[in-house]
């Protein structure tokens, strides 16, 4: 019994989701867990993968239809069953039984031979021909808000052969980069848009002439009669008749060979079809090949987004061996590329003190100068932004912390720590298990406000948002139930949250839910900012970059001296509609105590 695939349910609030792509076709082999098709819901794009091994025997939905969660999208059929893609050959089996009906008669023979000499001319004919029939190369949706796109690059140009599924163009919207597969095989009659011409959806972008040679390829296996070779020759002069179309000149021929050539004409026509089927036959048998090489090198196809991420990191895709289907490069490829090349690089700038070199003048960025739609992610941060700002009373608190201690132990126990627990130990961990703690004696911060009704909730677990900083924009996943962790399993968390959200792998339910968030701008040098907390959340932790500078120290024997310390600004942006000024700063007097303490020896193993 065949298995059915359904949409399943993306996130706990999704419940749609569109077909994007059809990474498998009708008649194509699936394994188990291989994808199957990509759906884009308006939280996550991702694969599906395959529930069963067997036959892809039926696409229900097909690309850019947006269905509900459970709907059908496919069916699979088992090893033992049939698929319905054999179906195909009895209709294409008609045309040689139709073919071979006129050898039947001996003498009206002569009549029907300019029948199939017809579509025999066509048969050439079909390449220009598509410029006025043919498939119609779409525009698709690529998200749901999505309303328009760019074309960016054409892989094909007007002439060139193109099979089922192969990329066709390369498209840019403000939500996605992608490329449009080729809906049919045959040859690419007419490009209706150039490149760099924003269309809207729907708009027709070009038109495939239909592969008139692999149509006839089914027509050469049921009269194939190699039985009677010297017709060949006899079959040669024949294309040179049919193409001034002149019947008298067809009857002129076959008296000459007597009434036998009535069926020996019959192959004569074949004959030219099978000459043709030789270099079509070749691309259906290398279409794998053909769409899965491109002139990338010899890394294999690759999308937009790899090309890109390969470019800004200085990998070069033909040393990569690509984990995706059919060998294909994916994105994780290319960060597992980066990051082994900047642990290979790591031990250079132990030299640079010993040398240093003035540093070269950075190149310009290719952005100066441009002018282009604000893609998509940056609308919706943007709205939410100006939300939250136009709904709360917002102000920012900063206070001053020595974590001299936190640094003194994360240089004795980073490297066990990495060994036991295979993540780097950061200052993060610490303000995020300091502020975790301060939020339990300090609820007012861990609350959320609704204006509709006019009440405010006090939550009763801490699920601690930390702020990404992606290449997409900034995207804040949550770590629930923050405050049953400790170090350990908070530095593992914001580690794995991190690095799933720049890989785009992070699921829709680890985005929702946060109750007070932390943002991390130290990590690229600021001493402090001010954050703009994210609705209904009433409060939002900043912390700034650890730097050594000198500080007036109190000591017990020598007074008041001036001494290096490791120091760090937390600034703390709250809703003033229910935190005060006092409620701010008692909070962050609580978290600059525990950390200026430094008692976590215990969490360390020390």
């Amino acid at each position: 019994m065949p298995t059915s695939v359904t949409m399943p349910q993306l996130g706990e609030s999704v419940t749609e989701g569109t077909v994007t792509r059809w990474l498998k076709q009708e008649g194509d082999r699936v394994e188990v867990d291989e994808p199957l098709l990509e759906v884009s819901t308006d939280k996550v794009d991702t694969e599906i993968p395959s529930p069963a091994a067997g036959v892809l025997s039926r696409i229900v939905v097909p690309e850019d239809e947006t269905v509900e969660v459970g709907a059908e999208l496919a069916q699979i059929a088992g090893d033992g069953e049939s698929a319905p893609a054999a179906a195909e050959p009895p209709a294409a089996a008609a045309q040689p039984a139709a073919a071979a009906e006129p050898p039947a008669t001996p003498e009206p023979a002569a009549a029907p031979e300019p029948a199939p000499a017809q579509p025999a001319a066509p048969a050439p004919e079909s390449a220009p021909a598509p410029s006025g029939e043919g498939t119609e190369v779409t525009m698709p949706v690529l998200g749901e808000s999505v309303t328009e796109g760019t074309v960016t690059r054409w892989l094909k140009q007007v002439g060139e052969t193109v099979e089922v599924d192969e990329p066709l163009l390369e498209v840019s919207t403000d939500k996605v980069d992608t490329e449009i597969p080729s809906p049919a095989a045959g040859t690419v009659a007419e490009i209706r848009v150039q490149q760099d011409e924003t269309v809207e959806v729907g708009t027709v972008l070009a038109v495939v002439g239909s592969g008139a040679p692999s149509r006839s390829a089914p027509a050469t296996p049921a009269p194939a009669q190699p039985a009677a070779p010297a017709p060949a020759p006899a079959a040669a002069p024949r294309p040179a008749a049919a193409q001034p179309a002149a019947q008298p000149a067809a009857p002129a021929q076959p008296p000459a060979p007597a009434p036998q050539t009535a069926p020996a004409a019959a192959p004569a026509p074949t004959a030219e079809p099978v000459q043709q089927t030789a270099p079509a036959a070749p691309p259906q048998i290398e279409r794998p090949a053909s769409t899965g090489q491109q002139p990338e090198g010899p890394a294999g196809y690759v999308t937009p987004l790899v090309r890109k991420l390969a470019a800004e990191h200085g990998i070069d895709l033909a040393s990569l061996t690509g984990t995706g289907v059919g060998g294909r490069i994916r994105k994780q490829d290319v960060l597992d590329a980066a990051e082994a090349k900047k642990r290979a690089a790591t031990p250079q700038p132990a030299a640079r003190p010993a040398a240093p070199k003035p540093a070269a003048p950075a190149a310009a960025s290719p952005l100066r100068g441009r002018t282009e739609k604000l893609p998509r992610m940056r609308q919706v941060i943007a709205k939410r932004m100006v939300e939250s700002l136009q709904t709360a009373a917002q102000l920012t608190t900063v206070t001053e912390v020595d974590v001299t201690r936190i640094a003194q132990l994360r240089a004795r126990a980073k490297d066990d720590f990495v060994a036991r627990h295979g993540v780097k130990l950061s200052f993060l961990p610490f303000f995020a298990l300091a502020a975790v703690e301060a939020l339990r004696q300090h609820p007012k911060l861990n609350a959320s406000i609704d204006t509709a009704q006019n009440t405010v909730t006090y939550h009763d677990t801490e699920n601690l948002a930390i702020a990404v900083d992606t290449d997409r924009g900034l995207i804040v996943p949550v770590i629930h139930n923050a405050g049953d962790l400790n170090l350990a399993g908070l530095a593992r968390h914001i580690a794995d949250l991190a690095d799933r959200t720049r890989n785009n792998t992070v699921s829709p339910d680890d985005l929702a839910g946060g109750t007070f968030t932390l943002t991390n701008t130290g990590s690229v040098g600021v001493l402090f900012d001010t954050p703009i907390f994210p609705q209904p959340q009433v409060a939002m932790l900043g912390t700034g970059a650890v730097v050594k500078r000198a500080v007036v120290v109190d000591d017990e024997d020598l007074g008041e001296i001036i001494v290096p310390r490791s120091m760090v600004y937390l600034s703390l942006s709250y809703d003033h509609r229910l935190v005060d000024g006092a409620d701010a700063a008692r909070f962050l007097g609580t978290v600059k105590e525990r950390l200026e303490a430094g008692d976590f020896e215990s969490s360390l193993g020390l």
